[in-house]
């Protein structure tokens, strides 16, 4: 297969974006490169004259784009989200330097649906949206002046998609190095984080006073591991089995 193809399996998602003309201009960068499928998360003015004013000749993109009521929504059916952030993160996965983050899309988008994440203009993402994504990545600004247009920062990580998918030379079969099984979906994840968080409240091991850091450590943990679909079964097949046992012990 054409590594170019795994361009059409990979979406760019705006976060809530409050700039429609950033949304117009962010069409135009993904179109130069390749890209064409845009989700937006909760825009504060979309549809909007000013992003057709600034999507100059990408109206295709803006015609076609998504809009998400939530960004589980935005990320439904891939198996590989990368967050961008300039941000320090207390919790959070390792960053990788944008050019490996896109190198990494690819290899992933060349059998599976993949998605760069961006956040609002003026906070970015928020932790939370951080760790529904499996990977973080940054931009390798100067580091007295990191601040980058929503626009610009897609413009720099659709020009490395494309140049990754330029040079990447196709998986033998189609299969992803890192997958030797079919990755689970986001939203199979999310149902198994939810199942897990349950499991371990009715178990009495997280404290209800403080759930969120142990929970965001172990997010961070399954994302590295990319789970595939019959590993979540596993996991969630264990996780019934405890419920039930603990349930026959009262």
């Amino acid at each position: 297969m054409n590594s170019l193809e795994a361009l059409s399996r990979i979406r760019i998602v705006l976060s809530h974006p409050s700039h429609p003309g950033n949304v117009g201009a962010a069409a135009r960068a993904m179109k130069t490169m390749g890209l064409g499928r845009l989700y937006l998360v909760c825009p504060k003015s979309f549809p909007d004259p000013e992003a057709w004013a600034l999507a100059a000749g990408a109206i295709d993109v803006l015609d076609s784009a998504r809009v998400c009521a939530s960004l589980d929504e935005a990320l439904a059916g891939t198996t590989l989200a990368v967050a961008m952030s300039a941000r320090p993160r207390d919790i959070s996965h390792p960053p990788l330097e944008a050019r490996a983050a896109a190198q990494e899309l690819v290899r992933s988008a060349q059998r599976e649906e993949a998605a760069l994440v961006f956040g609002n203009e003026t906070a970015g993402l928020d932790n939370d949206e951080v760790l529904k994504c499996n990977r973080l990545a940054r931009i390798p600004v100067v580091a007295d002046y990191a601040s980058l247009n929503l626009a610009q920062a897609v413009q720099v990580m659709a020009y490395e998609v494309r140049l990754a998918a330029i040079g990447q030379a196709p998986d033998p079969g189609g299969v992803a190095p890192h997958a030797p099984g079919e990755t689970a979906r986001h939203e199979e994840v999310e149902n198994f984080h939810a199942h897990l968080e349950r499991s371990l409240r009715a178990s009495g091991f997280l404290d209800p006073k403080n759930p969120r850091r142990l929970m965001e450590r172990l997010r961070r943990l399954f994302a590295r591991a990319r789970l595939e679909k019959e590993e979540v079964n596993i996991l969630r097949g264990m996780l019934s089995a405890w419920d039930q046992g603990n349930r026959d012990k009262k």
